[in-house]
């Protein structure tokens, strides 16, 4: 029994030190090097549009649609042989055509489906190409300058794409 309580003793001041290292003395570490000047150029105040923000209105353009429901996020484990699936689909590039003035084949396929995580910012260039007519009508700005927002919101190295967070940020700005 005496064998017994030395090895719980040890293994409680084990606990306790990893405790107090991994759970106090780590965090205060990482917390004060991303304080060090130089490191990271104001980590606090970088623009940071990594969730999709569907905005009211006109003068704004409209993300992927979201299987989500805020605040849990994820996507659907439909697919296109789902007849469900199919529908909606439909619906939305019936809806998204009708609210752009455009052909039904002229809705890109972002603009109908969700994106795995439901919460994505980004669509195609394509889908920006086509909002643009009807958000420099409702925001009074010329056509050109809103041209200019979304080449300013188009980032990529392998996938172009359009941050629509970051872009109704400068929509608003303008």
């Amino acid at each position: 029994m005496d064998n017994f309580f030395k090895q719980a003793w040890a293994g409680l001041r084990i606990l306790l030190a990893l405790t107090v290292i991994l759970g106090v003395a780590y965090p205060a570490v990482v917390w004060g090097v991303s304080r060090v000047p130089g490191l990271h150029a104001n980590a606090e105040a970088t623009d940071t549009t990594l969730v999709a923000v569907a905005r009211e209105g006109d003068k704004y353009f409209v993300p992927r649609p979201s299987a989500a429901t805020l605040p849990a996020s994820g996507g659907s484990n439909k697919s296109e042989i789902n007849e469900d699936y199919t529908k909606v689909v439909d619906e939305r590039r019936t809806e998204i055509a009708q609210r752009e003035g455009v052909p039904e084949d002229q809705v890109p396929q972002d603009a109908v489906t969700a994106s795995a995580s439901g919460l994505d910012p980004h669509i195609s260039p394509a889908y920006a190409e086509i909002q643009i007519p009807r958000v420099a009508k409702a925001s009074g700005l010329p056509v050109e300058k809103v041209k200019e927002l979304v080449a300013a919101a188009t980032e990529g190295t392998f996938t172009t794409t359009v941050n629509v967070t970051a872009l109704n940020r400068a929509l608003d700005a303008a």
